[in-house]
């Protein structure tokens, strides 16, 4: 019933890579911290469906990272990662001070290099 499904709890959607080495290891240290039961792991390898989320495909969620909070934003880059961390007790300070101007805009700079070496230091990892 629509009640019921409202009544749900509604977690923070991560959406990784389960194809890229270094993603697959970072996540999967995320994964064995407290609370993160709390969180919905989204491995888009295993996603058969073009859209994993209203507003994102499968192919835009490969290419950069995403979280869907529960009340349905969608956030990318080093302000998706800023909100995964505030999910984490033991990132939750982290998460908090990389929210604000202007260490979004160097986390969301420094996300974006990475992203340009990634497939050089992906082959360090396989």
């Amino acid at each position: 019933s629509r009640f019921f499904s409202m009544q749900k709890e509604q977690k923070l959607k991560v959406f990784y890579d389960g194809g890229c080495p270094i993603c697959t290891r970072e996540i999967g240290f995320y994964q064995k911290r407290s609370c993160a039961e709390n969180i919905e792991w989204v491995n888009l390898n295993e996603a058969s469906d073009d859209f994993v989320h209203p507003g994102l495909s499968r192919e835009k969620a490969l290419a950069r990272f995403h979280v869907a909070t529960p009340d349905g934003e969608l956030l990318s880059g080093g302000t998706a990662f800023a909100r995964m961390w505030q999910a984490l007790p033991a990132f939750r300070l982290f998460g908090h001070i990389f929210r604000l101007w202007p260490l979004n805009l160097l986390l969301d700079i420094a996300y974006d290099k990475f992203l340009v070496l990634r497939p050089r230091i992906q082959k360090w990892f396989s």
